[in-house]
């Protein structure tokens, strides 16, 4: 039975991951910057309100987990947000930055706090979050996809340094995927394009080969994958789940 921490699994794609590995038989910690969102999880997960980006309380997390189990075997970084949805030269920095903050900035905290643990057991799996976002450009939304390249040059790296450790890393990148949060997404590019809702929700879909958005599910069997001893040589690799994307900008 591994020990795994799933950072924003109150909600969406974090709370499939964490129901995933709950019903695999692991033992689940997740963390939410939304307290209502871990209000109504499963009596047998751990559960912690913290903000991704501040390294204190990323700190005393770790330290829970430590005291708690003593040790940690697998780390979902799980947080993002979708940041603005505007032309570059109408981003305001403040916005930027926070998107790169939540985005990057905390996946580098959960992996520079994990990692010791990892080591100190010469084992361990780290599944960063992604984009499809971060492989191909995306227009009208540059924050987001500039951080969704960073956090693969950083899975790349954490693969490089911590292997000889024992350690693996890996990036997960998601498509368009069901629920509220692209549903923003959907919303806010309509009005930016003088578009309809389900012009741009099309577009994402005719996007892909399969024709369809994907869902919170397919993201989450994928992390228990990477993170099993199924996958116990896959490291520093970087795989869509997303419906094959044959053209990320479709025009509709």
């Amino acid at each position: 039975m591994s020990r795994v921490l799933i950072t924003a699994g109150g909600s969406g794609i974090g709370r499939a991951m964490a129901t995933a590995f709950a019903a695999a038989g692991h033992q689940v910690w997740v963390t939410d910057v939304d307290a209502a969102s871990l209000a109504d999880i499963p009596s047998d997960w751990r559960a912690t309100v913290v903000d991704v980006t501040d390294e204190p309380g990323m700190t005393a997390l770790f330290a829970a987990i430590d005291e708690t189990w003593g040790g940690l075997d697998a780390l979902c970084a799980n947080a993002g947000i979708a940041g603005p949805t505007a032309r570059v030269e109408d981003i305001a920095l403040d916005d930027w930055r926070a998107c790169v903050s939540v985005n990057l900035e905390g996946a580098f905290l959960a992996a520079k706090h994990a990692a010791p643990m990892m080591k100190a057991a010469g084992s361990g799996a780290m599944v960063l979050t992604s984009s499809t976002a971060g492989l191909y450009g995306y227009p009208n939304r540059a924050p987001y996809a500039a951080a969704k390249w960073a956090v693969i040059g950083l899975m790349k790296t954490l693969a490089m340094e911590l292997g000889p450790f024992g350690i693996r890393a890996n990036a997960i990148c998601p498509g368009a995927v069901e629920g509220p949060r692209m549903e923003g997404v959907l919303q806010r590019e309509a009005a930016a394009k003088g578009m309809t809702r389900d012009q741009v929700y099309e577009g994402y879909a005719s996007g892909t080969s399969m024709g369809r958005f994907v869902e919170a599910r397919d993201i989450a069997n994928m992390a228990v994958f990477l993170a099993s001893d199924a996958a116990r040589l896959v490291s520093g690799q970087v795989i869509a789940v997303d419906g094959h994307t044959v053209n990320p900008d479709p025009k509709v």
